[in-house]
């Protein structure tokens, strides 16, 4: 059996046992998620409420194993569980709090903290008047197109390229 196999169905098993956490404390039977491995990018996941679907990052999940299963599976999880039982809410709002800590006992945490030098792809390098910011190839030909423009959320000056990029 393939290792990205066995991550899948460790993800299955983590999906069930957090289910039943949820069911057991509202003693309901919430609605089991699909689940694909279509995200790409950092993201590491994402809760599509609507479809109660929950796409991962297959190599995220492959990179990060346990880490991943044990905080970024329940996190989108307790998404489409707080939208089963709340409805449409802010999404990392005192509902989703709740559900992360105290139905499934795990902190509540926004982000995660993988390296996703991996996944992150090429970045370009723009100036503002306070630091250095890396922009993804979307946004700087969003901007070489003159669609956008950025703004630097702390010094409000608008973003200039400085000619460097990475892979």
């Amino acid at each position: 059996m393939s290792d990205f196999r066995l991550l899948k169905m460790q993800v299955q098993r983590q999906l069930k046992r957090d289910l039943d956490k949820a069911n057991t404390y509202f003693n309901t039977i919430f609605t089991p998620p699909t689940v694909s491995y279509a995200v790409r990018g950092v993201k590491a996941g994402v809760a599509y409420l609507h479809k109660n679907e929950i796409r991962f990052n297959p190599i995220l999940l492959t990179e990060n194993g346990q880490d991943f299963i044990q905080q970024v599976v329940p996190h989108e999880l307790a998404h489409l569980l707080v939208y089963q039982q709340f409805g449409r809410v802010k999404p990392h709002g005192k509902e989703w709090q709740m559900m992360m800590e105290t139905v499934l006992g795990i902190p509540a945490e926004t982000y995660h903290c993988f390296d996703t030098s991996s996944v992150q792809g090429q970045r370009f390098e723009y100036q503002c008047q306070c630091q250095t910011h890396w922009l993804s190839i979307r946004r700087h030909q969003a901007i070489l197109r003159e669609k956008r423009q950025y703004i630097c959320r702390q010094c409000k000056t608008t973003l200039q390229f400085v000619g460097n990029s990475t892979l």
